[in-house]
């Protein structure tokens, strides 16, 4: 469901329905400030918001030149007369108010359409490397694909399609994939059409080619191959945060057996760092 109205907010609606992620956001659409998306992102969230602020100007207008016809709705010719000549000016202005939204517009379509040829091009997968659809599983070398299930992309992917109502879709505008999510929220991290390609190609999706992919979109479920793809890729997370976990530990009782420590600890405390 999209979190955005289309009414008060276009362009966030727009970024939601186009590339199916849950929030508008840099953190949703890139992971990081080292990847090629990032900037592309940017421009995404950027032109949103400025077709944003073009709508809102556009209502503006509108509602000025509605105050200044009421007059004549109600058959009051003096006013009317002060009416009409004060639309003289309205109306240029709410002509000049929706060229800039269409403009606006256009340069978030721009925007959106680059940053999925970037996620298309085989050229992210330069600065990532090749992992695991969760984290045992290796994916084939050199394959133009790597990056969009390099790192947690594909664990994410298989995650949140184990969640149910994850659907594969296109804009019927341009035939661009996207994916769709029943339950997004707004913190999710954005799932690629790419990482899902990979995945249904792998096997260890199921999309469901009987339903509709432009509405309601045709739904992904685990194959047998994915459910243990996602066990191992769970169970290797596990074992990760645990090994983290004993380190702290031992770290931590090292530093306070440790006579030399003590001293330092007390400096710490009684000079807290602020965060």
């Amino acid at each position: 469901m999209n979190p955005y109205d289309a009414d008060t907010h276009p362009g966030p609606y727009l970024v939601v329905e186009v590339l199916g992620v849950g929030d508008v956001s840099v953190h949703a659409l890139a992971h990081g400030p080292e990847e090629p998306l990032h900037q592309a992102a940017t421009r995404v969230i950027e032109a949103a918001a400025a077709l944003d602020e073009r709508h809102e100007s556009v209502l503006n207008a509108v509602q000025r030149a509605q105050r200044l016809l009421e007059g004549v709705g109600r058959g009051e010719v003096g006013r009317s007369q002060v009416s009409y000549a004060l639309l003289r000016t309205a109306l240029p202005d709410l002509g000049d108010g929706l060229a800039q939204q269409d403009r606006a517009y256009s340069q978030l379509v721009e925007s959106l359409s680059a940053y999925r040829r970037l996620l298309s091009s085989p050229e992210p997968a330069q600065h990532t490397s090749n992992k695991s659809h969760g984290q045992g599983q290796k994916t084939r070398p050199h394959r133009d694909d790597d990056w969009a299930v390099a790192g947690e992309r594909g664990l994410v992917a298989l995650e949140s399609v184990a969640a149910g109502g994850v659907r594969f879709r296109r804009n019927a505008i341009g035939e661009d994939p996207y994916i769709s999510r029943e339950k997004a929220q707004w913190q999710d991290p954005a799932i690629f059409p790419q990482t899902v390609q990979r995945l249904v190609a792998d096997g260890l999706l199921h999309q469901d080619i009987t339903e509709n992919v432009y509405r309601p979109g045709q739904l992904l479920s685990l194959t047998a191959q994915g459910e243990a793809a996602l066990r191992d890729g769970r169970a290797t997370t596990s074992r990760v945060s645990a090994a983290l976990g004993r380190t702290t530990t031992r770290t931590t009782s090292g530093a306070l057996s440790d006579p030399a420590a003590v001293p330092v600890a007390r400096t710490s405390l009684a000079t807290p760092r602020s965060r």
